[in-house]
Formats: C-alpha cells, sequence, structure tokens
C-alpha cells in the first residue's frame, strides 16, 4: 500500500499507464533479495479481489449502450475467447516439446481473455469513441466466464484424461445461462433492499460493498458462473440506481467506491509483478531464453488472432448488413448506428491486454492430478502465460497512446452536445410544469420571476447548441466567457468562505457542530461548481 500510494503521486506526471507502472514495480520489487516473496493465493484472487473488481465495472457501464453493442460485445466475449483459446492451443502443441494437447488447451483458455482491469486502466482519459469503450469494457466483462468455463473442461481433460465435447456443451449453456439467471435474481433482490432502506446512505453504501460478494459466492456454491453472476447483478442495479438511490448515497458510495477500487487495483497489479521471481525459480528443465523465446511468439500469436478475428467479424457483418440493405428500398447509404471506423476497429483490436485473471487461472493449476502425481509442466504453464500477460499489457498498453496519435482519432465531442440538449430539454419541461402543474400557489410576480429564469437558461443554451453544431472541431474553451469567468467567482467565494471557516475554528468563535455543518454544504458547492467549470472547459 504505501508503494501504491507513493506511485499514485507521480502516475500523472510520467505519463504511463497505472497497470504497466504497477506491474513493473512489482517486478523489480521480487528481484530485490531483502524483502520477502510474495506468493499469490489464486483463492484470493478469486473471491476477493474479482468480484468488487467486476461489479464496479459494470456498475459503470451503461445498460442502453451495452444492450446496443451487444452483438460486437458477445462475438468478442464468447466467440473470439474460444477462437484465441484453439489457436493459442495449436501454437503451443506445435511449439513447446512435451506439451500434448490438453495442457496446450489449457494455456490456451488462460491467457483467452483480455483483462477488465487491464483495459479500464489502460484506455481510460485515452478520449476514445463512446461506442468503443462501451465494446471494449462490455467485452471484458463477459469473456472471463467465457475463458473460465473453457479453462474448467481443459483442467479436467488433464487431471482425468477424459473430455466428451457434448457433455461439455451442455455445460457450458447451464454454466452461463445459470450465472445470467442468478445474477438478475440477486441483482432484482438487491433493489428490493434498496428500496426499503431509503434515505440510509451509510447502510446503503454497505449494502453495494456485499452485493458482488453475495453474487459470486451463491452462484459458485450453485456449480455456475460467478462472474456473470456478479456482471449481471451489477448491470441490472445500475440500471435502477436512479430511482433506488439518493444523491447522498449515490456522493457516498461513489467515494468509497473510488477508494476500495484504486487499491484493489494497484495491489493486484503489483503482485502481479511480483510473481515472476518465484515461477522463474520453480522451472527446471528449459533454459531461460528458450522458453522466453516460447512465450514471445504464443504472444505473438494471441495478438495476430484478435487483429484477424476483429477485422473479419466487421468485414461479414458489413457483408451482411448490405444484404439486407439491398431489399430495403429507398435506404439511405448513411453510416447505421452499428458501423465504426476502420480506425476505431484498429482500436479495439489492438486492445487486448491480459491481467489478474489470466495469472489467477494459471496460479489455480492443481498440484496433483487425480492419480497423484504431478500436474504435467505446471511451472513452465505459468511462465508462459506470465509472458502473455507482461508482453500485450506492457506493448499493447504501451503502443495504444501512439496508435490513436498515429490515426489522428480525436475525442468525440457529441456528449458535450448532448448535456446541453438534455439541460434544454429539461429547462423546456419546467416551463411547462410551472405553467401548469405547479403545485405550490404563487403570485403573479412570483411565478414570472420563476420562469424567466428558465426562460435565460433555454436562450443560453440554444445559442450554445448552435454553437457547437456550427464548429467543425471542438475549441477548448479557456473560461473566458462571462459564465465561466462568473463560475470562477463563485469559487474564488467559496475558497474564502472556507477560510473563514478555518479562523472560525481556530478562534472557537462558532461550535464544532455549525462549523461542520457548513463546511458540509461548501463541500457540496465546490463539487457543483468545479463540475460546472469542467463541463465549460470541454
Amino acid at each position: 500500500m504505501a508503494i501504491l500510494i507513493g506511485l499514485s503521486a507521480i502516475a500523472d506526471k510520467i505519463k504511463l499507464p497505472y497497470p504497466i507502472l504497477l506491474v513493473g514495480v512489482g517486478l523489480v520489487i521480487g528481484f530485490v533479495p531483502a524483502l520477502p516473496d510474495l506468493a499469490m493465493n489464486p483463492e484470493i484472487v478469486f473471491l476477493i479481489f474479482l468480484p468488487p473488481l467486476l461489479y464496479d465495472a459494470a456498475f459503470k457501464t451503461s445498460w442502453h449502450e451495452f444492450k446496443t453493442a451487444i452483438r460486437p460485445i458477445s462475438t468478442l466475449a464468447i466467440t473470439l475467447v474460444f477462437f484465441t483459446t484453439i489457436t493459442v492451443a495449436v501454437v503451443t502443441h506445435w511449439l513447446v516439446p512435451g506439451f500434448g494437447w490438453p495442457l496446450a488447451f489449457v494455456l490456451g483458455a488462460i491467457v483467452s481473455p483480455p483483462d477488465a482491469v487491464a483495459a479500464t486502466g489502460i484506455i481510460k482519459g485515452l478520449g476514445l469513441n463512446k461506442r468503443v469503450i462501451t465494446i471494449l469494457e462490455g467485452e471484458s466483462l463477459l469473456n472471463d466466464a467465457s475463458a473460465l468455463i473453457a479453462y474448467r473442461y481443459a483442467v479436467a481433460a488433464v487431471t482425468t484424461g477424459v473430455f466428451v465435447f457434448w457433455k461439455a456443451s451442455l455445460e457450458f449453456l447451464w454454466v452461463a445461462g445459470g450465472g445470467v439467471v442468478a445474477g438478475i435474481a440477486i441483482g432484482y433482490l438487491f433493489i428490493l433492499a434498496h428500496k426499503k432502506i431509503a434515505h440510509n446512505p451509510v447502510v446503503e453504501t454497505s449494502l453495494t460493498l456485499l452485493a458482488p460478494y453475495i453474487a459470486y459466492l451463491l452462484a459458485e456454491r450453485l456449480h455456475i458462473s460467478g462472474v456473470l453472476s456478479v456482471v449481471c447483478a451489477g448491470l441490472m442495479v445500475t440500471w435502477r440506481a436512479p430511482e433506488i438511490f439518493s444523491y447522498q448515497t449515490r456522493m457516498r458510495t461513489r467515494a468509497v467506491w473510488d477508494t476500495v477500487i484504486f487499491l484493489l487495483n494497484g495491489i493486484v497489479f503489483i503482485l502481479i509483478g511480483l510473481q515472476l521471481p518465484l515461477i522463474i525459480n520453480n522451472i527446471k528443465g528449459y533454459a531461460f531464453m528458450q522458453l522466453l523465446g516460447y512465450g514471445l511468439l504464443i504472444s505473438l500469436a494471441t495478438i495476430v488472432v484478435r487483429i484477424v478475428w476483429v477485422f473479419a467479424g466487421v468485414y461479414n457483418q458489413k457483408l451482411f448488413s448490405f444484404k439486407k440493405k439491398k431489399n430495403i428500398e429507398n435506404a439511405a447509404p448513411a453510416e447505421t448506428p452499428g458501423e465504426i471506423p476502420w480506425k476505431n476497429v484498429l482500436i479495439v483490436a489492438w486492445t487486448g491486454t491480459r491481467g489478474v485473471v489470466s495469472l489467477a487461472t494459471a496460479l489455480a493449476l492443481p498440484l496433483t492430478l487425480n492419480n497423484g502425481q504431478a500436474f504435467p509442466y505446471r511451472n513452465v504453464i505459468l511462465f508462459l502465460a506470465f509472458v502473455v500477460i507482461f508482453i500485450t499489457l506492457v506493448v499493447q498498453g504501451l503502443t495504444l497512446p501512439l496508435l490513436i496519435k498515429i490515426l489522428g482519432v480525436e475525442k468525440k465531442m457529441t456528449f458535450h452536445k448532448e448535456d446541453k440538449e438534455l439541460e434544454l430539454h429539461m429547462a423546456h419541461q419546467v416551463v411547462d410544469f410551472i405553467e401548469k402543474d405547479f403545485p405550490v400557489p404563487l403570485e403573479p410576480k412570483m411565478t414570472n420571476q420563476l420562469k424567466k429564469r428558465y426562460d435565460v437558461l433555454i436562450d443560453k443554451l440554444s445559442k450554445e447548441i448552435s454553437h457547437i453544431d456550427q464548429l467543425k472541431r471542438p475549441v477548448q474553451n479557456k473560461l473566458a466567457t462571462p459564465m465561466g469567468q462568473l463560475l470562477l467567482a463563485q469559487l474564488e467565494i467559496t475558497k474564502f468562505q472556507r477560510e473563514l471557516l478555518i479562523k472560525f475554528h481556530k478562534e472557537g468563535s462558532f461550535s464544532d457542530d455549525a462549523i461542520k455543518h457548513a463546511e458540509r454544504e461548501l463541500d457540496v458547492e465546490e463539487m457543483r461548481l468545479n463540475g460546472l467549470i469542467d463541463k465549460n472547459e470541454k
């Protein structure tokens, strides 16, 4: 934690993606002789780390956007995972001496899923297209379940020597479908609980911390997908969050979860880096450089197969869409919502970083077979998996910002216009509400004052939307507008008021309760002003 907190202070200054920085530092720490070895227990990862990380990612995902992009998401999260598993198995079987097909499939299942935590950490702040972010985050939410199911059958084939394809297919449907149903049911129960415990932010925040563990543990006890259960529960709760959470609960849960996820993310990536020295020490019978070469070639296979699959999938989708459009008279040639420019397709294809789930599944390999013999090539599989994680995380993670710059992909500003349109629509509705359905009896003068306030806002927003439409490219607003200057002035006033409170506190002029109440009011006001300033700058 000390290392994590220290690195967080310099992460933004050195412009290095957070996961890569933490893994690198963990790697360096692992080779320091004076420090103890910290072996990562896979059960800790699956139980303590994975549920809240997945739940948080699901909670931040828009259900409507997720539903709109479900076709590319499911293609990447299910079919690409299995295709990557098969490709890596073929390459490993052909490349590494002594690796039979079951062992090769074990490694393929381990390295097949891109990591939700790593992907989110790397694409954050790069200004990617909103649909691209939805696809990448949605894929990383669901692909763990596909990979873990494939991993389970591959390990069973190694330990028992038996694999029946049709049984595995039926069990896949039960495990995946059961996980979805369990997640929906648990999410619904937590929605009911939040409705019953209204206006109690502390208890509601505690419930949000409990939800991912209940969803995961219950599903695993029923031998269905705990990963899908957590994701579906998170999507259910976030879909109803505007109805069931008060503003106090939203503010508190946001603060608590930001801190929890910061700590979990940081610690798990440092732990990834710490594992390499232990893995290397346990390898016997292979030269280090030979194994490293195998790992690099397998990493290349995982990267190339994703690129080929993504572009082939988009090409097939366009062919299918073209055939459908031929039957539609007067079909407009305009771009459909499902289409993505080739530059964004390349970004999706390149963002395939592996991470904590791959390492945890590798570490979870059993030590022995059913007959009591040692699990064959276990340490070799661990090393090869680590190489794939490190190469995809570092190479793809470091080159992604450069790729975006070379492609000239610019941040879409449509969300800024959408913000203004939402405010404008609400302002029109408020005026209509004041005129027709206002429940508080007011004098005509006061009614006109209220309406005038929103009429001014409507006029201002209409002009701003018109101005955004006229711009071909968004320009940075340096808060030179009257509105920007007013916001800065109000922020300065809150700072002055805060200094007054500090002075009163030191002098003892007022009670601590009164000062703390005023302090909380200023906190809310300052948060509101900073949010408005951020929007104004955009």
